[in-house]
């Protein structure tokens, strides 16, 4: 396979207009840049709607780093030292999972479930008209809730398709966000997303 690589020293030079226009595969950042560092170029990415994987390159390996990253936006976190084989295997896997959501995203732009709209051109989100402030992890757990509406969805599945990394299988972070969501979208008169008790969730809508 053959890649095609743009090289910016920092922040600002990965923030140029021409830089954000392009429809980016991957982008790979490190953490430790000069002046922005990674994870502010990471949050500014995804304020400025650019929605390409993310995989973070760091010396850093606290868990909360990684956490960091992730909830920021980052669909994948790789520790320095590391083989190069690796690495090209973590591209392989962000970018096949890329192919796999653009072939199956919705053909209509539009998606209507009672008072909750999603533009998933624009990757917004309005409940009554009014605009949901999801964060980026927020938003690809809907997304994959609704890509499988009225099916039963594992925790471990959401885990793999939402934080895509092999996470804690105790962890109880798909509960917390699950939470987030819930909050966010559904009111006492309209709930979306159902729990399954033992098994997991699932996103319920009956036009």
């Amino acid at each position: 396979m053959v890649f095609l690589v743009t090289l910016c020293k920092n922040a600002e030079q990965a923030l140029i207009e021409e830089n954000l226009k392009i429809q980016w595969d991957i982008i790979i950042i490190d953490i430790m840049l000069p002046g922005i560092d990674g994870i502010q170029l990471l949050q500014t990415l995804r304020y400025k709607q650019v929605f390409a994987p993310v995989l973070m390159l760091s010396a850093l390996n606290s868990v909360q780093d990684k956490v960091s990253s992730l909830d920021n936006g980052a669909d994948d976190y790789l520790t320095k030292p590391f083989h190069f084989e690796e690495l090209l295997s973590r591209i392989n896997a962000l970018s096949r999972r890329r192919t796999y959501h653009l072939q199956n995203k919705p053909k209509n732009a539009i998606l209507t479930f009672s008072d909750l709209v999603i533009d998933t051109d624009q990757y917004q989100v309005f409940l009554s008209n009014e605009l949901i402030d999801l964060s980026p992890r927020e938003y690809k757990l809907l997304m994959y809730l609704v890509e499988n509406k009225n099916r039963t969805v594992s925790r471990m599945q959401i885990l793999n398709a939402v934080w895509g990394i092999t996470f804690n299988n105790h962890s109880n972070v798909v509960d917390v966000y699950i939470s987030y969501l819930r909050n966010k979208i559904e009111t006492a008169d309209q709930k979306f997303i159902n729990t399954i008790k033992g098994v997991g969730y699932m996103f319920k809508y009956d036009s």
